[in-house]
């Protein structure tokens, strides 16, 4: 097991199987040390975690709805090094992309659902460059979707 996933494990987070995409492209992409993981759309065990902040969702939910698709980047991230987690040196930029109404202006304090998440599990390999935007609609009626580039080895 390696540190990443004995610090899951005293998280209580089990990592799921890595998510299909839903459309017409791959995953991820690995370009020599670089892994670039498609969006991921919140969703947890019950299913997908749907909504649109500042209309039914606060940030606080957005939030844990952004933890979620870190979780997913990470299962990617495991899929991408051939299950070994220990490949991963470090997180490098999530883009987050946040459905919520015009007057919604606390994107960042949503995304940092997903940053805080893999500074908990990473330490500072997980400290990353982001943005963090509105969208009108995400697929599905989601209410977050992270993308995120990787340095694995």
């Amino acid at each position: 097991m390696s540190d990443i996933e004995t610090r899951l494990a005293e998280l209580g987070v089990s990592l799921p199987d890595a998510p299909a995409p839903a459309a017409n492209y791959v995953p991820f992409v690995v370009i020599g040390g670089t892994l670039y993981v498609s969006g991921q759309i919140s969703q947890n065990a019950d299913g997908l975690i749907k909504g649109r902040l500042g209309a039914d969702m606060d940030a606080a939910a957005g939030a844990e709805a952004a933890k979620r698709c870190a979780i997913s980047l990470l299962a990617q991230v495991k899929k991408a090094c051939g299950g070994d987690l220990s490949r991963l040196v470090r997180a490098v930029k999530l883009t987050g992309f946040v459905n919520s109404t015009p007057d919604f202006t606390d994107q960042p304090k949503v995304i940092n659902g997903a940053s805080d998440f893999l500074v908990e599990v990473l330490g500072d390999a997980g400290r990353h460059a982001r943005s963090a935007v509105s969208a009108a609609s995400l697929p599905l009626g989601v209410a977050v979707e992270i993308e995120g580039i990787f340095e694995i080895k």
